[in-house]
């Protein structure tokens, strides 16, 4: 159980390791939900732009 311990204490770094941590993996976060996001907005107007390139023109 000391291993762990001293796994979380980071070497007396914890103050600083795990905030940072948690700030990367919110941003990382916070871009996987935007570019799901824009993916999925291409996704409609690539659909939009085929549906209209099939209609015949008069």
């Amino acid at each position: 159980m000391d291993g762990v311990n001293s796994f979380l204490d980071m070497g007396g770094y914890a103050a600083t390791v795990w905030p940072a941590y948690g700030v990367t993996l919110a941003i990382l976060g916070g871009l996987l939900v935007v570019s799901l996001r824009s993916l999925s907005r291409r996704k409609a107007e690539l659909a939009i732009l085929e549906s209209q390139r099939e209609r015949p023109r008069r």
